[in-house]
């Protein structure tokens, strides 16, 4: 059993609107989905991201595309325009998620 990041099993992207992130995951092999329905949780979504207190993370599956898609709430300092932090917006956060580390496969 060997720890794994997500970046080696998926690749993602992410966006922004207003206070709100949107991340997409979508798996290299659509034989990892389910590995990946099994750890990729709203939890652990909202672990990797725990700095940044989101409000509420929503998994939504997409097993015809083994993609899954999260939305984040309140993760953006009130939005680009309002936030006073260098890239405060979501163009970023999928680096971080695809940086997070896996359990082991069982």
């Amino acid at each position: 059993m060997v720890e794994t990041t997500l970046r080696s099993l998926a690749h993602a992207r992410s966006g922004d609107k207003g206070n709100r992130a949107n991340i997409a995951v979508i798996c290299r092999d659509p034989a990892d989905y389910e590995r990946l329905r099994q750890t990729v949780t709203e939890t652990f979504v909202a672990e990797v991201f725990a700095a940044r207190r989101p409000t509420r993370v929503v998994r939504y599956e997409l097993p015809r595309l083994a993609a899954f898609n999260f939305v984040l709430d309140g993760v953006l300092e009130g939005g680009v325009n309002a936030s006073l932090g260098l890239d405060g917006h979501g163009k970023s956060l999928s680096f971080q998620l695809l940086s997070a580390k896996l359990p082991p496969a069982n």
